[in-house]
């Protein structure tokens, strides 16, 4: 049976508990200011034994519960009013830096931005970045297996912990706090909780790999005319930039001329692709003149056809601003966001196709095209004014997936499932890997009661 929120006063402090209508003032999502979120109540546990202690009351009672980190990706951390949502908001601390090993041990409820503030005091670095780095915390970033900008250089979430803390469903805490590179004692528990969105168990506390903090940071926002361009100056940063090249990131005309509009256009917006690279070493001086020699030499070989550089950090937060700007699509009375992976020589065909696919069916859906390609990662929007008659997100998911299944591609590349692309996910996975998916999670949670809908159908 269902559990009221006043069954958990016993283990938390006042403070710890807010019932459903203290819930409902604050919003669903971060995307969602206007929607209430809605709960039984929330739980702010402050340790790892608290939350051990909720879920172990949970699991007896057979409550389904919600675990919600910044709520800044996608809705599959919006709870249901017959869910308890958690919060780790009360965790939020950077326990111990270790400049020597170069790693962090952090609890869940920390701040992207935060981690970053914290580590770059010692000389350090957290690889995972990108531009909710203000609202995301590290749980729902490892939970999610989190990307972003810095996925060329140095990996997703994925690549960067070497130990976690979690606690399963029935309460019981798995610490498996590993601070070594290499570890092959046994099974890489580790790997169950991340980017399997807290259905398999809630992290808790992490120890990540840093790197040395960059002392040089060279951008250019170049413009060109063909994919063929993008492709092949993608090419030739890699070989020429090879070992600093941090970021490949693609604007499509469209989304460049929306971003825009408004000013802060550093290049005229009369072309169909613009790219942003960045590279990060050690040696300003000597980094820079490699930075701008390599794009004079590519410019020559008629690789693209504009350019503006970064030689002020003004001009470069200008650049990335261009790109990180994007609430004018948060702005669309319809928008739906699709987060793709495929080839990056299939990207060209795939969007010309969809493009066309769409114009045949709903004419006035207009389809903005951006990502960080060179990881094979598109964000794809399509918005509308208004829906009209006929419009379904399933009909449109139609359209969207069963292409990528041809060439291997992954209708989820960074933000996860959730909810919404459960039904969808036979696009990406055999039905072999779903029945194992599905045994994990009966095994692990027999009762269905972490995140209950997302990632696997029972």
């Amino acid at each position: 049976m269902g559990l009221s929120i006043d069954a958990f006063r016993d283990l938390l402090d006042p403070a710890g508990i807010l019932d459903a209508a203290q819930c409902a003032q604050r919003p669903a999502a971060l995307n969602r200011q206007s929607q209430p979120r809605t709960a039984i109540g929330l739980l702010r546990p402050r340790s790892t034994a608290e939350l051990s202690q909720i879920l172990k009351r949970c699991h007896a009672h057979r409550q389904p519960v919600t675990v919600q980190g910044g709520i800044s990706g996608s809705c599959g951390a919006i709870s249901a009013a017959d869910e308890i949502a958690i919060s780790l908001e009360r965790m939020a601390a950077v326990e111990e830096i270790d400049s020597a090993g170069r790693t962090v041990l952090v609890q869940a409820g920390c701040l992207l931005h935060n981690l970053h503030e914290a580590v770059a005091a010692h000389g350090l670095y957290y690889g995972v970045d990108y531009g909710g780095r203000g609202s995301a915390t590290l749980g729902g970033n490892i939970s999610t297996n989190a990307g972003g900008l810095n996925v060329l250089r140095y990996g997703m979430t994925r690549e960067q912990v070497l130990g976690l803390e979690a606690v399963l469903a029935d309460g019981t805490v798995i610490s498996s706090m590993n601070r070594m590179l290499k570890n092959n004692a046994g099974y890489d528990l580790k790997q169950l909780f991340i980017g399997t969105e807290g259905t398999l168990g809630v992290v808790t506390r992490a120890i990540l790999r840093l790197r040395p903090q960059p002392l040089s940071d060279n951008v250019a926002l170049l413009a060109m005319s063909s994919f063929e361009q993008v492709r092949g100056f993608l090419a030739y940063c890699e070989q020429r930039y090879a070992g600093v090249l941090t970021s490949f990131e693609v604007m499509w005309q469209r989304f460049y001329m929306h971003a825009t509009a408004e000013g802060g256009a550093p290049l005229p917006d009369l072309h169909p692709f613009y790219v942003i690279v960045e590279t990060r070493g050690t040696d300003p001086a000597a980094d820079a003149a490699h930075f701008e020699h390599t794009l004079a030499r590519a410019l020559e070989d008629g690789m693209f056809e504009d350019a503006a550089m970064s030689d002020s950090r003004a001009r470069k937060q200008a650049i990335w601003a261009v790109r990180e700007r994007v609430e004018w699509l948060v702005r669309r009375p319809v928008r739906h966001v699709f987060d793709l992976s495929l080839p990056v020589r299939e990207m060209e065909r795939y969007v010309a196709d969809l493009e066309r696919d769409l114009a045949a069916r709903w004419p006035r859906a207009e389809l903005i095209v951006f990502g960080h390609i060179a990881d094979g990662n598109l964000h794809v929007f399509v918005t509308m004014d208004e829906a009209p008659l006929d419009f379904t997100y399933e009909a449109l998911c139609g359209m969207v997936y069963p292409p990528l299944t041809a060439f291997h591609g992954s209708i989820a590349a960074e933000h996860g499932v959730g909810r919404e692309k459960v039904a969808s996910l036979h696009y990406s996975r055999t039905e072999e890997e779903l029945a194992l998916m599905r045994t994990l999670k009966r095994c692990l949670d027999p009762h269905n009661i972490l995140n209950p809908g997302r990632v696997v159908a029972l």
